[in-house]
């Protein structure tokens, strides 16, 4: 019901910065929990951030607290996610998703939408 568009990604050094943007079609996207996951190269993939409809509660998991800050515009239909202070264990496939079912620490079968995914790799 929805489609999910993400860019932003690419290469930065550790401890550079990058803003992920993801593009939500419909107008009503805005009835949605979104979130952003990732997925490193043989690992599975992992809930990031997450925020709740009107953008008033968002959700960490513990390695990215502090550095990576999730928001929306329900206006624009778009989530963003600015990364700061990025490592190389960053690096990894980042993927929007919509109709998150949980927010506390989600799996990704817990989320209805997805994106195609966009890469950030963070080099040493």
């Amino acid at each position: 019901q929805v489609q999910l568009v993400e860019s932003g990604g690419g290469l930065v050094q550790a401890g550079g910065s990058l803003r992920l943007s993801c593009a939500a079609s419909g107008r009503t996207s805005s009835t949605y929990n979104m979130g952003w996951f990732r997925q490193a190269p043989g690992k599975e993939r992992e809930f990031v951030a997450a925020i709740s409809r009107s953008g008033s509660s968002t959700y960490y998991v513990d390695s990215v607290k502090g550095r990576f800050t999730i928001s929306r515009d329900n206006a624009k239909n778009t989530v963003s996610l600015q990364m700061n202070s990025l490592k190389p264990e960053d690096t990894a496939v980042y993927y929007c998703a919509a109709g998150i079912h949980a927010l506390g620490l989600p799996r990704p079968r817990d989320s209805d939408y997805w994106g195609q995914g966009t890469q950030v790799t963070v080099s040493s």
